[in-house]
């Protein structure tokens, strides 16, 4: 399981550092790959770990939040990415941790530790975002309500 993560990981970042040839040269100066982020813990510290069971799936999704909207108190049981396209998102933690991510921000989500995400801006937020779990399982958990 894990040298198929291992592998799908290294054909993307190996797909992604060889850019296309179309028979022409770069007339310009520009940044060919730009790094976002480079890391063995999420926000909050915590190791890294990829599923041991199941089936390893990738998903990812742009989320938009309008301003005042609010993700709800959830977790996730997988490593999660985030990037911010655009707008900014504050997310509060377990003990008082808040966090704000900004347009052009990568970031490894917090895993089982619930938190909540808030758009205070006065534009919409979009971020993409790539869930690495497992097949038949959810990627987003919400706590139960009495």
């Amino acid at each position: 399981m894990i040298t198929r993560i291992a592998a799908l990981a290294a054909s993307i970042a190996v797909l992604g550092l060889i850019p296309a040839s179309h028979g022409k040269e770069a007339t310009q100066d520009y940044q060919r790959v730009v790094p976002l982020l480079n890391d063995t813990t999420t926000v909050l510290d915590q190791p890294l770990a990829y599923p041991q069971d199941g089936d390893a799936k990738i998903q990812s999704a742009i989320v938009t939040m309008l301003p005042g909207e609010e993700t709800g108190v959830h977790s996730h049981p997988y490593p999660t990415y985030g990037y911010i396209l655009s707008g900014e998102l504050t997310v509060t933690y377990p003990g008082g941790v808040r966090k704000v991510y900004k347009q052009g921000e990568a970031v490894m989500e917090a895993v089982n530790t619930l938190h909540n995400g808030r758009n205070d801006g006065a534009e919409p937020v979009r971020i993409l975002v790539v869930f690495m779990g497992v097949d038949g399982e959810a990627n987003t958990l919400f706590p139960k309500k009495d």
